[in-house]
């Protein structure tokens, strides 16, 4: 697991290279591509659906994007994007278009169900984190308000 996750840090890398992500930022960014995926990778070794997996490695990788914004001032996107791209199903995208080709109709659907799922899930996931942190952040700063105004 931890030599796939150090291969998902290098193409993270690249990635964030080709956006144009530059400093320590690129460190971090791909540093949350590799936790994504381990989390993915340790999920799954317990027998765990992919689409289970990718749903719970999203709300790890939206965690580290959140916390890191909050920590050094730049736009969560930045991190939750690179943190997402190994988990991203582009075998399940290719493979449902080899299908398609083939004319294997089944398997095609099968496979572009899968692949809609994972994708889907990926998305949940980084969207409860966000709301997630919105509710929290709106109730700090009530709470912050209502300390400071008496």
């Amino acid at each position: 697991m931890v030599e796939k996750s150090i291969m998902a840090f290098i193409a993270t890398l690249g990635f964030g290279l080709l956006v144009n992500i530059r400093g320590k930022n690129l460190f971090l960014a791909a540093l949350g591509g590799a936790i994504s995926w381990f989390a993915f990778l340790l999920i799954s070794s317990y027998h765990a659906s992919v689409v289970i997996s990718c749903f719970i490695a999203a709300i790890i990788a939206g965690a580290y994007s959140e916390i890191l914004a909050r920590s050094i001032k730049v736009p969560a996107t930045v991190f939750a994007i690179c943190a997402i791209i190994p988990l991203v199903p582009g075998s399940g995208m290719y493979y449902t278009m080899f299908e398609v080709i083939s004319n294997n109709m089944e398997k095609a659907a099968v496979k572009g169900f899968e692949t809609i799922s994972v994708a889907g899930a990926i998305a949940v996931g980084l969207f409860v984190v966000s709301v997630f942190t919105q509710i929290v952040r709106y109730w700090y700063s009530r709470i912050k308000k209502t300390i400071f105004i008496k």
